[in-house]
């Protein structure tokens, strides 16, 4: 075959894989090494299996702590690099290609006309800026539209392939029993239930050349439901991407966000009603300066509990969203706005009485503050979980997770369930966006 030039893959368990194979996995000009892993707990120490890496790689691919890229890189003779993971700062990207250029290779940012995938059907994509910003909620009102103008709707979401990578090639739920059938994570169950009690069938994993192939047979329409604010997997006909004015500027200094938004058909402003002024018309102002033809809708997810009365005047202990507090670097989520909105007496700072890889989780993350991050990518950490919310000293529970925790674990203390949908200030807005799609 002649020389191949020797890569690294960086990755979380998702765009990596993808990356792999769309455009490395077969090209006998490369040979992939090693990849490496970050973000996500116990994900590296793994090996990309021999059953998916196909004929080039006939005892898979190891993967290693993305602390050990340098030492890769000099004693693997490693040439090029291929970043692949998303919802970093530009400086921490760049911090990442010295590293791997100081150690002697190349560094690789792969674009959409190289790992985009067409769709024999319509794809519309929900994608933002930052996680954290409202893709879910966002997704949903998509699905309910397509649904009502008599759409058959399939939603393929971003990958979370946490487990067996073989057993996980191709994953289909139409069931709230497929989250138990295949062992779901809290993050995974977060994703897909809200989908599934909708009824719509909801695909992921690791292969998503073969997922697209049995989506869009059930399919009228394919609705790619982004993760962190990575870009999409498949190519869109409608691209709708969410930025947050909680977060001004970062629209413009997260990889790869702000391509996600010069790329949109259609742009949400969301949590306009919670959101400082100055924020509102920064984000606005770099929305139009980055992407002037983008359709802008505002918009609003306000925020329910189900029975105020558990928490009003008490001490309070705030569970909010994992991903959304660690790397999405929120400081508040819609559990404080509840507890706000519910004047609580206190909100209960965790950290002392965190425990495990809970406890973990505060010492890689300590700008997280006094919330608890709803953390649960294995049995042990839905445990420690569990201890930490029953060790805590407070009165109230409040819930501000897109899936009802009790559900996994009981809780020593009453609780509240925090719910939120997105709702334009233009009303129908987002259905006159999606009408060339309707109308196909």
């Amino acid at each position: 075959m002649g020389k191949r030039t020797r890569v690294v893959i960086m990755g979380a368990a998702g765009r990596d894989f993808h990356n792999f194979n769309v455009f490395f996995k077969d090209d006998p000009a490369y040979e992939v090494v090693a990849f490496t892993a970050t973000q996500i707990p116990n994900i590296e120490g793994r090996r990309y299996p021999e059953a998916l890496s196909g004929k080039l790689y006939t005892k898979g691919i190891k993967i290693y702590p993305e602390s050990d890229l340098e030492d890769l890189v000099r004693r693997r003779k490693v040439e090029l690099v291929a970043f692949s993971y998303s919802d970093v700062s530009y400086d921490h990207v760049m911090r990442v290609s010295a590293q791997a250029q100081a150690a002697g290779a190349s560094f690789l940012l792969l674009g959409p006309r190289q790992t985009m995938l067409r769709a024999r059907k319509p794809v519309v994509s929900v994608c933002a800026v930052r996680t954290g910003a409202g893709k879910s909620q966002t997704t949903r009102k998509v699905c309910d539209i397509l649904t009502k103008a008599g759409k058959r709707v399939v939603v393929v979401r971003h990958p979370m392939p946490y487990g067996d990578l073989v057993r996980q090639r191709v994953q289909r739920f139409a069931h709230l029993a497929d989250l138990d059938r295949h062992e779901c994570t809290i993050e995974e169950r977060e994703e897909y239930e809200p989908h599934i009690v909708r009824g719509s069938v909801v695909y992921a994993g690791v292969d998503y050349g073969a997922i697209l192939k049995r989506a869009q047979r059930e399919a009228d329409v394919v609705v790619w439901d982004g993760g962190n604010n990575d870009l999409p997997f498949y190519r869109p006909d409608l691209h709708i991407v969410l930025v947050d004015p909680h977060r001004p500027g970062h629209e413009m200094s997260y990889y790869p966000g702000e391509a996600n938004l010069r790329m949109a058909d259609v742009v949400i402003v969301n949590k306009v009603g919670t959101a400082p002024k100055s924020g509102l018309e920064r984000v606005l102002e770099n929305t139009k300066a980055l992407n002037p033809e983008a359709r802008i809708i505002k918009a609003n997810s306000p925020v329910t509990v189900d029975d105020p009365r558990v928490i009003t005047g008490k001490r309070v202990l705030v569970v909010e969203d994992g991903p959304t507090l660690t790397h999405g670097e929120m400081k508040y989520g819609a559990g404080i706005v509840a507890a706000n909105g519910a004047r609580v007496k206190e909100v209960v700072d965790p950290r002392q009485w965190a425990v495990g890889t809970i406890k973990d989780t505060y010492a890689k993350y300590p700008e997280i503050g006094p919330l608890l991050p709803a953390m649960g990518y294995s049995a042990r950490q839905v445990h420690d979980l569990q201890r930490t919310i029953n060790a805590c000293p407070a009165e109230a529970v409040i819930i501000a997770t897109p899936i009802d925790l009790r559900q996994l674990f009981e809780m020593s203390k009453p609780s509240v369930r925090v719910c939120y949908e997105l709702k334009e200030l233009s009303p129908g807005a987002l259905r006159r966006a999606l009408a060339p799609i309707i109308a196909s």
